[in-house]
């Protein structure tokens, strides 16, 4: 009965247990997501299809995972080769990511398209998959896997952008549940939050502004450029004012710090444009530029709000008011005197020229009429308040500046009128020499065609030069009488293009020359030294591993190059014939330190014998026979060391094609 009651107890136990895991053995895969290890619940696998189909919509690239929970005693590299070309993944648009969960291994890969290197893939494993995984978050990994490789294939300078991956909530970045990856959606409420945190930084605090993302560093950055500039308008309309009214000498020191702050925030614009120019910068280079932008900007603004209190003691309003107001209603009349000129010399210039050429000008009249209306009013609140007791009269203050400023903006467009007219003179009278300019830059161009050495983006920018330069002067010369500001605007701007262009071509010409000068030498040395690396490499190749063979086929690549950019690129077959003369020695010398280890461990020595070892040794150590650098040693067994033929290393040397739809 007792024996009985253990077999009872041990078969109960048996179906209570829970089961092993089962091992997986590389296999083809039904479909982008396959999940073996029960890692993904329903919401996390549409969050990841959502994040591969975002990528294919993007990039047309196609990212496929698969979970298991151990590779079956396989290396995770093995397996995942074996897993892809079992499931007839196409190596130029399929991407892979296989997961081990209980292994804690993984195997990642991208398609070879794309401009994807190996930088970008080390950078996405150790960046964004890595961490995912290691905290469990299995979803994460596919989903950091798929954003990654967008931004690799979306050509952002080189990596993942900050934006691919967001870190996991709470106090701390890693302490409380490591990182966690999110879709954009998630990303684009982070975003928003880490733009008000900017808001809230000294500008001077350049130790936290450079923990801040680069999304919301930018965003920052241009709201302080914004609002700095707006500061340093208003003051110098203020300015303006208080010159006329106080004189040079009383207004010197503000006139001084406007001008230092005005430097200031120049050098922050001009950050910006560099920003915004078809020259790339690496993410800390932007970083850095960025944080000098904004910290200039608060430079610009503490300029100025130190004399404050000065400024506003001057211009205490309220104890000459009176005489302000009556300022102010001479300068009201002499407004309203100009509008009836400005009107003629508007509607003259209308008879003149089409409406396109008086755009910006074209409502001034009305717009200054408008604000002489307001300032009108400002004067008489201004009087309405100064009648009022002691401690009631602050709005006598500000309807004076309300009237300073709209007087200030009348009499600026009704200037804009004038200028227009005197430019538009202008314009017409110096565009037949600016058109003469242009045509010699055109011919100068010209020169160029066919000429060796000119060649690549340089060439390219400078017919696109060339052309719009063309065009400019056609324009020019069909509308020089009735469009004039917009014919010497377009010549301008042509002739400034096609004078950069010219000089880059003219740098590529000298450059060319030079590198001629050498390319014959280079390219005799780079042949030699690929050469003797091939030979050396051919008749050692049972001996000789990858890394060697990979130098000589690069070299013979950048050999090819160079032969091939030789007249019609001579500075760039010179680069290539040089990489080549440096990976032919390093093939080389490679070679020769694996052959080195080769006879270290198959010749031990022997009396009487020549080095070269018996005839079966050298079939092994030429190749001819398969030996111990494909399997890492010695020793015979079925199939072994027979002779190569046509094929593939693990192929019976099968053609055809396929894929998967």
């Amino acid at each position: 009965m007792r024996a009985l009651a253990v077999v009872l107890f041990a078969l109960c136990a048996a179906l209570w247990a829970p089961a092993a895991a089962v091992a997986e053995q590389p296999q083809r895969l039904p479909g982008q997501i396959t999940d073996l290890a029960g890692a993904l619940d329903a919401g996390q696998t549409a969050d990841v299809q959502a994040a591969f189909d975002q990528l294919f919509d993007e990039h047309g690239v196609r990212m496929w995972v698969v979970y298991v929970t151990d590779f079956d005693g396989v290396p995770a590299e093995t397996w995942g080769n074996q897993t892809y070309a079992q499931s007839s993944l196409d190596e130029t648009r399929d991407g892979l990511l296989a997961v081990a969960t209980m292994d804690r291994a993984y195997y990642f890969t991208t398609p070879s398209t794309g401009g994807i290197g190996q930088a970008d893939a080390d950078e996405i494993r150790h960046d964004a998959i890595e961490p995912a995984l290691g905290a469990g978050d299995w979803a994460g990994g596919a989903i950091a896997a798929a954003g990654g490789v967008a931004d690799a294939a979306g050509g952002g300078g080189g990596g993942m952008s900050v934006g691919t991956m967001v870190v996991g909530v709470g106090v701390g970045v890693a302490a409380i549940g490591g990182f966690t990856l999110y879709s954009r959606r998630r990303k684009t409420r982070l975003d928003q939050k880490q733009v008000e945190a900017a808001r809230t930084v000294d500008p001077e605090d350049t130790a936290t502004l450079a923990t801040l993302p680069l999304p919301a560093l930018d965003e920052r950055a241009r709201e302080s450029l914004v609002e700095a500039d707006e500061a340093v308008r208003a003051s110098a309309d203020e300015l303006d004012i208080a010159r006329g009214e106080f004189g040079d000498d009383a207004t010197a020191q503000f006139a001084a710090a406007l001008a230092k702050a005005r430097r200031t925030l120049g050098a922050a614009f001009e950050l910006r444009q560099r920003l915004d120019d078809a020259i790339p910068e690496t993410p800390q280079q932007r970083r850095e530029m960025l944080i000098e932008i904004i910290s200039s900007c608060g430079r610009a603004d503490r300029e100025l709000d130190e004399k404050v209190d000065k400024w506003d003691a001057m211009r205490n309003l309220l104890i000459t008011a009176d005489e302000h107001i009556e300022t102010l209603t001479q300068r009201v009349v002499a407004v309203s005197a100009r509008l009836p000129e400005s009107e003629a010399t508007l509607t003259r210039l209308r008879t003149e020229f089409p409406g396109d050429v008086l755009s910006s000008i074209d409502d001034n009249v009305d717009l200054a009429r408008g604000r002489l209306e307001f300032a009108e009013e400002s004067v008489e609140q201004a009087r309405e308040a100064v009648a009022q007791r002691v401690g009631q009269q602050g709005a006598a203050v500000v309807a004076i500046r309300a009237a300073e400023s709209a007087l200030t903006q009348a009499d600026s467009l009704l200037d804009a009128v004038d200028h227009a007219q005197n430019d538009i003179r202008r314009a017409i009278g110096t565009l037949p020499d600016a058109m003469d300019d242009l045509q010699q830059g055109v011919t100068a161009a010209g020169t160029f065609d066919g000429r060796p050495g000119v060649g690549g983006q340089g060439a390219a920018a400078l017919t696109t030069a060339r052309r719009e330069a063309e065009d400019a002067l056609a324009y020019a010369e069909a509308n020089k009488e009735s469009d004039p500001l917009t014919s010497a605007r377009r010549v301008a701007e042509a002739d400034a293009a096609l004078d950069a262009a010219l000089e880059q071509v003219e740098q590529a010409s000298e450059r060319a020359e030079q590198a001629r000068k050498r390319l014959d030498h280079d390219l005799l040395t780079a042949e030699s030294q690929v050469t003797a690396a091939a030979d050396f490499i051919s008749t050692r190749r049972g001996a000789v591993g990858p890394n060697p063979r990979t130098r000589l086929t690069e070299a013979q690549r950048h050999l090819d190059a160079a032969k091939a950019a030789r007249e019609s690129d001579p500075a760039t077959s010179l680069q290539h014939a040089q990489s080549a003369i440096s990976l032919g020695h390093r093939a080389l010398m490679e070679a020769q330190a694996d052959v080195a280890e080769w006879n270290r461990r198959n010749r031990p020595p022997t009396s009487g014998h020549h080095r070269g070892g018996g005839s079966n040794a050298g079939a092994v150590l030429g190749g001819i026979v398969i030996g111990s650098i494909l399997r890492g040693g010695g020793g015979g067994g079925f199939g072994g060391g027979g002779p190569r033929s046509f094929g593939g290393s693990g192929s019976s040397g099968r053609v055809g094609g396929g894929g998967r739809f």
